[in-house]
């Protein structure tokens, strides 16, 4: 059995993973309003994975005996200046899940909660990828401003992504 403290920072990380696929879903609208199919592909590839990672902590609870509480998701923002701007708050926003998800790794530990322990080690490495893959983007997109290369080439390099 899965104690209170535990279920209760679970629940509020699905609440975070699917707010996360709510805001890559609103990225993923932005690009293609401005006709940049490549962004707005690699966006809804990241919406189903975040969707799946909401769902795992969802079967992980169901596993142990917990209970799921779905809360209310935040709206989330619409607009963005650049590309990079935006590729910025994704950065941001995966360091912020990273650090939900430690938090909720040093509970588990405080708990003697050795299963949730081993479950968080998966979300632990996908988000050392997760990070990984905004920076790339970031750092191709301040090349593309620094040199004025066409970010068409990269839309077209993001719709490549399979998912």
């Amino acid at each position: 059995m899965i104690s209170k403290a535990v279920e209760d920072a679970i629940n509020e990380q699905i609440k975070k993973e699917f707010y996360s696929a709510y805001l890559y879903l609103s990225m993923s609208a932005h690009f293609e309003e401005h006709n940049l199919g490549g962004f707005a592909h690699w966006m809804r590839v990241q919406v189903k994975e975040e969707q799946a990672h909401g769902l795992k902590f969802i079967d992980y609870l169901h596993e142990r005996g917990g209970t799921v509480k779905l809360q209310a998701i935040d709206q989330p923002p619409a607009e963005w200046q650049s590309a990079l701007e935006l590729f910025n708050q994704v950065l941001e926003h995966e360091q912020f899940v990273t650090a939900s998800i430690h938090k909720l790794y040093e509970l588990a530990l405080e708990e003697n909660d050795y299963a949730t322990q081993v479950m968080l080690q998966w979300f632990i490495t996908e988000q050392v990828e997760e990070e990984k893959n905004a920076t790339q983007i970031i750092e191709n997109l301040k090349l593309i401003d620094a040199h004025g290369t066409a970010v068409l080439m990269l839309d077209h390099q993001l719709s490549k992504r399979g998912g």
